[in-house]
């Protein structure tokens, strides 16, 4: 069958998919937002990451009928691998960790366009290859010069690959084709580092075209943050310091460091989790209305709130550091964190971080915003609560109200992910006794289109040059300034607080939301 044939045959199959496809068009979700010609390099292609998450993800992208039929998939890292090694590779990455089903049709067109390039990342050769190869397949496949380098390496690496790819010809392509740059966290191990880092990226790529990656972003739930803010009358008239009391927002993990010990070790809860994610939701909950939803109103407006974040006057009072201790987790005993395989007896690593912050500004001034993250809890969660302030009169007796607490509106990001508000309501029988009850809005019972996975949405974005989900170099600074005085003042004293595995944390830190005369939800 020839070229033009199999061209044919691959997108009239991929328009018969998009009838059931979640990433639609913005302005017209009868055409698919197909991502144009272009191929993909990943640096680290061995790595986790990319084994369970972005191969998985390009074959769900193909499988859904978003990427163009020629796009190509280049892998480098250091085996010495040929071209059918690395495609074989990728088919068990699919087979194993793809959500969509596998498609023989599908994966002969994508396997078609994979390459592989052996090679470290000082190798002068081995970007050479790199270079011929991207050629090749431009000619071959026709990428039209468009091409994203995915850095799923260790964060020392970085400015070596992006020197590379300038120092050969990789980060410009030909004519008006693009080259972008993909880069995973931690971006930076505090301001000054982040800053230099970011400098070196801006000498080989333009801002626009640097996407640093956190998957958070892509999540359904994380942006349905904004659908439920301004979409709905109900819920922005009261979403300000008149009615809501206190913010908590809650990265929680069952699990250890696992085979992390090399890259958690030194970096910590904090640089890993608040530093990105819990500050990026932070500023999503609390950002005003933009004027659009593209990347430079968004990123305005985040910035207004990440730049009115204030740190707390005491940070021994309203900050927590703990490591976890030996303890049962999920019927099973579990050692502790200086226990685990890799890992310095006398580290003062942090595995779980609490801070209070405040936004000053005119909606939330006076409003904390308590912020917390952990490994070895009591189980695997995200959510951002927004606790609403007790009713300024209330008719009913004490004996009536026992039980009731305040109103919260809790936007569960993952696992089960939805939407819970919390309110008082009268228990059935003659007498007027009030109790918490909750109404649930759950995304795997209300839609039957099925959410796609974070890198699904992330990586299509690339190759669209969308970048509303992407922080902003700005962003990423704003965010260090707010870590770094807590890591700075941390480091004078003392260790972290122990707590047993199994548990939702060190005791200081209910002792710390106790001072204010509040406490932590029970997810």
């Amino acid at each position: 069958m020839s070229d033009s044939a199999n061209t044919k045959r691959a997108t009239a199959a991929a328009e018969s998919r998009f009838a059931a496809n979640p990433l639609r068009n913005a302005q017209d979700r009868r055409l698919p937002r197909i991502a144009g010609p272009s191929g993909l390099v990943i640096f680290g292609v061995t790595g986790d990451l990319s084994r369970k998450k972005l191969m998985p993800a390009v074959y769900d992208l193909a499988n859904r009928g978003l990427l163009p039929p020629g796009f190509s998939l280049v892998g480098f890292a250091r085996r010495d691998w040929e071209h059918e090694d690395f495609a074989e590779v990728v088919h068990d990455s699919v087979k194993q960790y793809s959500r969509t089903p596998f498609r023989e049709e599908v994966w002969r067109q994508l396997a078609e366009g994979m390459r592989f390039v052996p090679g470290v990342f000082d190798d002068d050769n081995a970007f050479v290859t790199l270079r011929s190869t991207v050629e090749q397949l431009d000619k071959e496949r026709g990428t039209s010069g468009n091409f994203a380098f995915y850095l799923s390496v260790p964060p020392k690496f970085f400015p070596t690959v992006v020197r590379q790819l300038k120092k050969h010809g990789l980060s410009d392509g030909p004519g008006d084709s693009w080259r972008r740059a993909v880069i995973e966290k931690p971006f930076g191990h505090n301001l000054r580092t982040a800053q230099e880092l970011n400098q070196i990226v801006h000498e080989v790529f333009p801002p626009n075209e640097v996407f640093r990656i956190d998957h958070y972003l892509g999540k359904e739930t994380v942006q349905n943050i904004l659908a439920l803010r301004f979409a709905n009358t109900m819920f922005e008239p009261i979403w300000n310091r008149s009615y809501v009391d206190h913010v908590q927002i809650t990265m929680a993990e069952d699990i250890g460091i696992g085979g992390r010990a090399g890259y958690y070790d030194g970096i910590g809860s904090a640089r890993d989790v608040i530093q990105n994610h819990l500050l990026q939701l932070l500023a999503l909950t609390a950002m005003e209305e933009p004027s659009s939803f593209d990347a430079d109103a968004l990123v305005t407006e985040k910035l207004k709130v990440l730049n009115a974040v204030r740190l707390p006057d005491d940070l021994g009072r309203h900050t927590v550091r703990g490591q976890y201790a030996a303890g049962w987790q999920g019927g099973e005993r579990v050692v502790g964190y200086l226990e685990e395989e890799g890992i310095d007896p006398a580290s003062v690593t942090d595995t779980y971080a609490a801070i209070k912050l405040e936004v000053d500004n005119r909606r939330w001034a006076g409003v904390p915003f308590y912020l917390r993250t952990g490994k070895r809890l009591g189980r695997r969660v995200t959510e951002i609560a927004v606790v609403f302030q007790r009713a300024p009169y209330s008719p009913f007796d004490a004996t009536e109200t026992q039980e009731l607490g305040h109103n919260a509106l809790v936007i569960r990001v993952q696992p089960d992910e939805g939407i819970t508000v919390r309110f008082g309501s009268k228990v059935p029988g003659t007498q007027m006794e009030i109790r918490d009850v909750t109404m649930d809005f759950a995304y795997g019972e209300s839609f039957t289109e099925s959410s796609p996975e974070a890198y699904e949405r992330l990586l299509l974005d690339v190759l669209l040059g969308d970048a509303n989900l992407f922080p902003r170099h700005q962003e990423v600074e704003r965010s260090w300034e707010i870590l770094d005085p807590i890591e700075e003042y941390w480091a004078s004293h003392g260790k972290p607080a122990p707590y047993a595995s199994g548990t939702w944390g060190p005791t200081e830190a209910d002792e710390m939301l106790a001072r204010d005369g509040r406490s932590w939800r029970r997810p």
